[in-house]
């Protein structure tokens, strides 16, 4: 598959890494191709990976991911262009970083998720809401213990879950299709609570939610 990330922090640069590592071509949209960090990333993605300005990635890929802080995510989609039929899959929590995180929490939520506003920046983009619920660390390694971390999906377009579902499935995760994306209402808060109980309580990065049925 042909990938871009939009995006190329610990999240992006995580998911992209592994990726391409598994033989997809992925693209690294980056303000800066020649930044040592950028170079670092690309090396460790191995050949597989290149990098490229945003505003050019998203036109080299059939599937983009979307890991900006919030707010820079509607001004990179922006300059990432036309997102018409792509799959977009939205790894995005609509809060702010920083000391002020805890205090204003999400920034949307109940009537609306952020899941559907990136669908209102990318009008005709087939947004899935995936990738918000563990952090990065989970995503390098989703195995923990005897069981695989579970990740949560949702979206509107049943034929982009199934591509979604896969590159998930890749990683190791045990993924499951929640519903519709308007279900990202509540997957963003089940992200909080991962954020609270990671550096609000202190537990670190290191572990997942995992669904467990009889």
């Amino acid at each position: 598959m042909d990938i871009a990330v939009i995006g190329a922090g610990n999240v992006g640069g995580t998911l992209g890494r592994r990726w391409a590592q598994n033989g997809h071509r992925v693209t690294f949209g980056v303000r800066d191709v020649g930044a040592p960090k950028n170079q670092e990333l690309l090396k460790q993605a191995g050949t597989s990976a290149s990098l490229a300005p945003i505003g050019e990635v998203a036109a080299r890929a059939s599937i983009v991911l979307l890991a900006t802080p919030w707010v820079n995510t509607q001004e990179a989609l922006r300059s990432a262009g036309s997102l018409e039929g792509k799959v977009l899959i939205d790894a995005t929590n609509p809060i702010v970083l920083g000391p002020e995180l805890f205090k204003k929490g999400l920034l949307v939520g109940h009537d609306t998720s952020g899941g559907e506003q990136v669908a209102t920046w990318a009008s005709k983009a087939r947004v899935v809401k995936a990738f918000n619920t563990v952090g990065w660390p989970v995503m390098a390694n989703p195995r923990l213990a005897v069981r695989a971390a579970s990740m949560l999906i949702c979206g509107d377009d049943a034929e982009a879950k199934k591509v979604v579902k896969q590159l998930s499935d890749e990683l190791g995760f045990e993924t499951a299709d929640v519903g519709a994306l308007y279900i990202a209402r509540l997957l963003e808060p089940f992200g909080m609570l991962w954020i609270h109980m990671s550096f609000g309580l202190g537990w670190g990065p290191d572990f997942a939610f995992q669904i467990i049925r009889r």
